[in-house]
């Protein structure tokens, strides 16, 4: 069985960036561009209509914005958004948009390349995207990959995660952050408490005669039963 193309759109409100997208895209032979588009409106109609894998989005179009295509489209969002712009002022609100990468006018060949191999292990699930969480405290804004995390614990409607002896505030529950993050890299371990695979030293009955997750750092965690199974299926792989 051949392998289904990678389906893609493209749209800019400017006909020759359009082409020039197109140009460069087309030299691909795993790529079908099945649908272009001048404006945000069209975007969203388009995109409904053909669901392709990738979307190519301008930020800059009047009336209706990549941005706001992105927020109309919600759960028929493409599955790699790749901005294209030319102000790099964008490039933050990109990132909370969970935009895959943010193309900045004028790009060469070789960085065009690189987004678009990346959009494809996306889509082909060959290298699963990193989920990475944007912290807001005292005025500065933190991007932190989840890989850094040690493990995060529930703080009433905040979650605390522990990173290299740091503790970081996010606004999310702990189920929402369990069904965002990376399932070959995250268990949840208790009802209050989740886990980075990777940070797990072994496991140790207590006093009680009840598991305890040991981690690198030193750290101790209560391993519920609900989850023990999960939690050495996860580590025996």
């Amino acid at each position: 069985m051949t392998t289904p193309p990678i389906r893609i759109v493209i749209v800019d409100d400017e006909p020759l960036a359009r082409t020039s997208l197109l140009a460069l895209v087309e030299r691909d032979p795993e790529i079908e561009v099945v649908g272009e588009c001048g404006s945000g409106s069209k975007a969203i109609e388009t995109i409904r209509a053909l669901r392709p894998d990738i979307v190519f989005l301008d930020v800059q179009m009047p009336g209706c914005d990549g941005f706001d295509v992105l927020e109309q489209l919600g759960a028929a969002t493409p599955k790699a958004v790749i901005f294209v712009t030319a102000y790099d002022r964008y490039a933050l609100k990109a990132f909370e948009a969970e935009a895959l990468d943010y193309l900045l006018k004028p790009f060469d060949d070789a960085r065009f390349r690189r987004v678009l191999e990346r959009a494809k292990a996306t889509v082909r699930d060959h290298h699963p995207r990193p989920f990475r969480l944007m912290i807001k405290s005292a005025g500065r804004v933190t991007i932190l990959g989840t890989e850094e995390i040690d493990w995060i614990e529930a703080a009433d409607y905040y979650a605390c995660l522990h990173v290299s002896g740091k503790t970081h505030l996010i606004r999310k529950s702990l189920a929402d952050l369990e069904a965002e993050l990376e399932p070959f890299l995250f268990c949840r371990i208790h009802r209050s408490a989740i886990v980075n695979l990777e940070r797990v030293a072994g496991m140790q009955l207590d006093a009680n005669g009840e598991y305890e997750v040991l981690l690198r750092d030193g750290a101790r965690l209560r391993l519920s039963r609900t989850y023990r199974e999960t939690l050495q299926t996860k580590l025996s792989r």
